[in-house]
């Protein structure tokens, strides 16, 4: 017999995002240390064919929502009441040893009812303070009555889950400060797969040319065009960055709401010739487009989002062997040290942003020291399979002693 764990997740495949990719990589270690893991997806992934789905060889429980009354509030009860119900029969049919929802709460509240009937223990992992997420995507504000109860509701979560897992030192501290001890706080950081990632890889001629990057020096960027990423500070660094650099462009790997007003304000800076919007690339094929960028840049804003959790694509920045320029929110200050793994700069401050650029392309000596410490860091602290290996301990925690051994025997 071996560990069973069942994961309750907003979202996965097919639809591809940061958080679809964190899962498969948790997956895939979980399945390497001998573990059975099953997953099933809340009515977030939107109407499924059938109740069971395989995707890219996973196997997925799908949840059905209800046709139903459509209202602010409604909404989030039918969705937990449709996935409280899925996960017991799912519960009926795998018996888990473990119960394991991935935020956001709608998936921890469900999970955990569900799982006190069956006398199964759980872990909740809170990924990112959703409720902060929602001001920046302009849903919410913050101290409204719709953020106060998201925020009541996790922290409901956060206290009555057996042992709570999360991405970063951030929010294990704000978990923390609402009252979890922190015996019961596991950080998971996020890494990569050190195996898909070649440092020092010549950029494919190719694809250079075809982007028109030939003889160009290249800042870039990969993720998601949301407000909180500062996309905008970034553009405003490129004409003080110009006339140093008049052969300089900007690679933009991704998309989001932010896509029209970032060429909108390209077009009225008359920078738009030196900006590329790439568009959403696949995941495999993002280490290309890394090659072929002289600098990647993270400039993300200051707010309680950013200062709290960590971003994943600086790691894969840094596993290519990529020079990495970053604002200096908290979030990055856990994953980028300011002169042996990357430059650190003022956050909402273009002319720090275009100072910091300026240095390292000044600099080779410094570049190469750079990207070595990245590489380094990546390998010995951010892999997935040292990352995962911290669920052991979380989940020995919580089973009996006969079930104790089924960890064990991986770990």
């Amino acid at each position: 017999m071996s560990l069973r764990v069942l994961h309750i997740l907003d979202h996965s495949l097919p639809l591809h995002s940061g958080y679809t990719f964190r899962t498969l990589s948790i997956l895939r270690e979980q399945r390497r240390l001998g573990w059975e893991t099953f997953h099933l997806t809340s009515p977030k992934q939107g109407e499924a064919a059938d109740a069971e789905e395989t995707v890219e060889g996973w196997q997925f429980f799908r949840t059905s929502l209800a046709p139903g009354l459509r209202l602010r509030g409604v909404d989030e009860i039918r969705v937990m009441v449709a996935t409280r119900r899925r996960i017991g029969e799912v519960i009926e049919k795998v018996r888990p040893h473990v119960v394991h929802p991935h935020s956001p709460v709608l998936n921890a509240l469900p999970a955990i009812s569900a799982a006190r009937k069956h006398g199964l223990p759980v872990v909740y992992e809170m990924r990112a303070s959703w409720e902060d997420a929602a001001v920046d995507h302009g849903t919410t504000t913050e101290g409204s009555l719709r953020y106060r109860a998201s925020r009541a509701l996790e922290t409901l979560a956060l206290r009555r889950a057996d042992q709570v897992t999360t991405i970063c030192d951030g929010l294990r501290n704000e978990i923390a400060s609402r009252g979890v001890p922190a015996s019961r706080i596991t950080v998971i950081p996020n890494a990569v797969d050190i195996e898909t990632f070649r440092a020092g890889a010549a950029p494919d001629p190719a694809l250079r040319a075809q982007l028109g990057l030939v003889d160009s020096t290249v800042l870039g960027f990969a993720g998601s065009f949301y407000a909180y990423e500062g996309l905008d500070v970034l553009l405003d660094a490129v004409p003080l960055l110009l006339p140093a650099h008049p052969s300089l462009k900007v690679l933009l790997l991704g998309g989001g709401p932010e896509e029209a007003r970032l060429k909108a304000r390209a077009d009225a800076a008359g920078i738009a010739r030196h900006v590329l919007f790439v568009g959403r690339v696949l995941h495999q094929e993002v280490a290309r487009y890394y090659d072929l960028i002289d600098i990647l840049v993270y400039p993300r804003r200051s707010m309680r989002l950013t200062e709290l959790v960590t971003p994943l694509k600086p790691l894969e920045a840094m596993a290519q062997g990529r020079l990495v320029a970053a604002s200096d929110v908290g979030g990055h200050r856990e994953l980028i040290r300011h002169g042996e793994t990357g430059v650190l700069f003022e956050a909402g401050d273009a002319a720090a942003l275009a100072r910091a650029v300026t240095h390292l392309l000044a600099d080779r000596a410094v570049c190469e020291r750079l990207r070595t410490g990245g590489r380094r860091f990546v390998e010995t602290e951010r892999s997935w399979q040292r990352s995962v290996a911290g669920y052991v301990d979380v989940y020995r925690r919580l089973l009996p002693e006969p079930q104790q051994r089924l960890v064990e025997q991986a770990g």
